[in-house]
């Protein structure tokens, strides 16, 4: 499942991954939102001899910001034509991976029955591919790959204007008694910086802050992470700064949060338990 919007510059690389896979998907559909530069031909082109290959174009998505990749997600979730799948990966269109991508993910459910969610490592290009984050469990929305039973646990996908819809994803998978692991073998070319479309670095920066309080991140946490991030995050200390602005903002505004309490106590919680050193805590129904 991939929503794209303008990314004529990228998906052909994308596309060229997916199509040298050892294991080919049943069933790809790729859901335009509006994309007024080739994203729609480049697409065309691929599914002519590929009917696995499907493109839809939406014209009626009323969403905002990041909102709108949820629900054109939603929109390709509701198009699957295929019943007898086992996995559904969520993929953006600006990512380039190895052959055996799918095939080792595939491998680490094989290994562990109760994985439900797994993916690799986004690696933006230019930046050190050996340099992984200190969360394990947590997998970007670019690379989501979920076991059936996982995903359809989840009830749908929660669109959040202010972004951060695969955290919930994540932390809401582990509530229902699955878990999560991000794959450190495989590293993926993140083709452009994330969230570009929002701004500058720095203005990305404090967007990240405003979101981290709408998810609910515990106000300690939010700080310790943002010291953690002082030498990592470029510029140097001046990101980390905003960042934690940008969330100090949103608390001191009092921003909307969508997300249910119960949800957000978790996270609170799971936060706290990696504070101290803590393995992440599943809920009592994983048995």
């Amino acid at each position: 499942m991939t929503p794209v919007y303008n990314e004529q510059a990228y998906i052909n690389h994308t596309i060229a991954s997916v199509l040298s896979q050892t294991i080919l998907p049943a069933e790809w559909i790729i859901v335009s939102d509006r994309s007024t530069d080739r994203t729609d031909e480049i697409v065309k082109e691929a599914a002519r001899e590929r009917p696995w290959i499907k493109l839809i174009r939406v014209e009626d998505n009323n969403g905002v910001a990041f909102e709108r990749v949820v629900l054109n997600t939603e929109k390709g979730v509701a198009s699957i034509s295929v019943h007898d799948y086992s996995y559904l990966g969520l993929l953006d269109a600006d990512v380039a991976f190895q052959e055996d991508y799918f095939e080792h993910l595939m491998g680490e459910f094989s290994q562990d029955p109760k994985l439900g969610l797994a993916g690799g490592v986004a690696i933006d290009i230019g930046r050190p591919k050996d340099q992984f984050p200190r969360n394990k469990h947590d997998v970007p929305g670019a690379l989501q790959f979920f076991r059936r039973e996982c995903f359809e646990s989840l009830g749908g996908l929660l669109a959040i204007p202010e972004g951060g819809w695969d955290c919930i994803t994540c932390v809401t998978a582990r509530m229902n008694g699955y878990k999560t692991k991000l794959v450190t073998d495989l590293v993926v070319d993140h083709l452009k910086p994330r969230n570009i479309s929002q701004g500058g670095t720095l203005k990305r920066r404090w967007q990240m802050g405003v979101r981290d309080y709408v998810l609910g991140y515990h106000p300690l946490f939010e700080l310790l992470k943002c010291t953690s991030r002082v030498t990592r995050e470029r510029p140097i200390l001046l990101a980390s700064v905003v960042w934690f602005i940008g969330y100090l903002t949103a608390t001191l505004q009092r921003r909307k949060r969508t997300i249910p309490k119960s949800l957000l106590a978790y996270i609170q919680k799971e936060q706290m338990n990696r504070l101290i050193g803590r393995n992440l805590p599943l809920s009592p129904t994983s048995g």
